[in-house]
């Protein structure tokens, strides 16, 4: 899908003291020693009244496409000269093209980018090193621990626009049909099965009481991480052997023989998720989904509570700030590309615009601009009722992470399905990461 930005009548020529507010930051950044992502000058001047055109893409459902046409709006009114092409589309489709454009040199100037593809993308030399355009980008918003997730070696080559948790959503109006009380959040994961199980049975089968929560590698990765270990290693390899892999699988098979919603339901709906179709009363993701989940169940009382552990004393959960933004090395177009990123992590209409929707804001300036009420507030919330479960962030994604994470869903796809057993499913992963690695 694709849109053509609006410019205002209200446009203005500049964004007011950004270059003032860049070159502060990077002395006093220079001065403390801070990371290198505040960058220096590359020597060429923008001239605000070339007019420019830049391709934008990112990944998402129509409630994100409609908060970027917003922002793009507001970002013409203050830079009418430089026109945003944008286009979107679902997240697998996303990846897979991306991969098509990097072969041939096509990139999209700005794009929404992951941390899991840090290495992937910015080792061979695709990203624009952010840290050469600070008269263009204010890094200085951002906490050291947040700036890192988007270095590699020290090179700034990406930004969060926000952080998230992962967390237990439920949908209240359902169990209130259904008259089961809402799961209390952070225990074991048998009693999130009963959870589950009475729900099913409550309804006679018509709203499920969740989904098989052992396709996704986040929730094996938070199990790991009550156990004390990583998904990965610092070195890139596999920080878990088969055994533990074949008993998460076999953990899920409850789940997959009538308490969860069949997998064959899903494939129906499909890209619509179980939760969002009204179909099931509980589903585990990112803390930042709550925006979509609200606009596909149209404004459904929906909560959020932590996932359950094995260990109440774990520091599983982690702020990920895996959501990104980023510029192609091969952009005609640098400052402006870096003017429009900066715009999009740090401005305070961003904030406005888009909440926590993209994770809680992880700059200082964009916060500023968020209004914490209503769904937003309930994010904040959340992620502040879990702050005692937050521990260190994981290693830095491995090259391949999103197609191992990719396999490991299509593989849980697979047995909800019953096209293969559990033991063909552990075989087939590791064969597979394997050549992913190995790379």
């Amino acid at each position: 899908m694709m849109f053509h930005s609006r410019t205002s009548r209200l446009a203005r020529t500049t964004r007011l003291g950004l270059g003032t507010m860049a070159l502060v930051a990077v002395g006093a950044l220079a001065l403390t020693s801070c990371s290198s992502g505040a960058g220096g000058d590359t020597g060429s001047e923008y001239d605000p009244d070339e007019k420019v055109t830049l391709t934008f893409t990112w990944w998402g459902n129509d409630d994100r496409a409609a908060r970027y046409e917003a922002l793009i709006d507001a970002f013409n009114e203050e830079h009418p000269n430089i026109t945003i092409e944008g286009s979107f589309t679902d997240f697998p489709s996303y990846w897979e093209k991306r991969q098509t454009e990097a072969a041939g040199n096509g990139l999209p100037d700005v794009w929404q980018f992951s941390d899991t593809y840090l290495r992937q993308y910015g080792q061979p030399g695709l990203l624009l090193d952010l840290g050469e355009y600070g008269d263009y980008v204010d890094t200085s918003t951002f906490d050291e621990a947040l700036l890192g997730t988007g270095q590699l070696e020290g090179t700034q080559y990406s930004l969060p626009t926000g952080y998230s948790a992962w967390a237990m959503f439920q949908n209240d109006d359902l169990l209130g049909q259904v008259g089961v009380e809402p799961y209390a959040g952070g225990t074991s994961y048998e009693d999130y099965d009963e959870w589950m199980t009475s729900v099913t049975e409550a309804s006679g089968g018509t709203v499920f009481g969740g989904t098989d929560y052992t396709q996704r590698i986040q929730n094996f990765e938070l199990l790991l991480r009550q156990e004390g270990g990583n998904l990965f290693t610092d070195e890139g390899e596999l920080g878990f052997d088969e055994d533990q892999l074949r008993e998460f699988w076999e953990s899920g098979a409850p789940v997959r023989d009538g308490v969860g919603i069949p997998q064959s339901k899903l494939e129906e709906i499909t890209p619509t998720s179980g939760l969002g179709a009204k179909l099931t009363a509980s589903e585990m993701t990112w803390s930042n989904f709550l925006g979509g989940y609200l606009a596909e169940t149209g404004n459904a009382n929906l909560s959020m509570v932590a996932p359950p552990t094995s260990d109440d004393g774990a520091k599983d959960l982690y702020r990920q700030a895996g959501l990104q933004m980023a510029v192609s090395a091969s952009t005609k177009h640098p400052e402006a590309a870096a003017i429009f990123l900066d715009f999009a992590v740090n401005s305070p209409e961003a904030g406005e615009i888009f909440g926590t929707s993209l994770g809680f804001p992880a700059s200082s300036s964009k916060l500023e601009g968020a209004k914490l009420e209503g769904p937003d507030k309930l994010v904040a919330d959340y992620i502040e009722s879990v702050s005692d479960r937050i521990g260190d962030a994981p290693p830095v994604p491995v090259v391949g992470y999103g197609s191992i994470e990719q396999t490991f869903w299509d593989l849980g796809k697979s047995l909800g399905l019953g096209a293969i057993t559990v033991d063909d499913a552990v075989t087939q992963f590791f064969d597979e990461a394997e050549v992913i690695l190995a790379g």
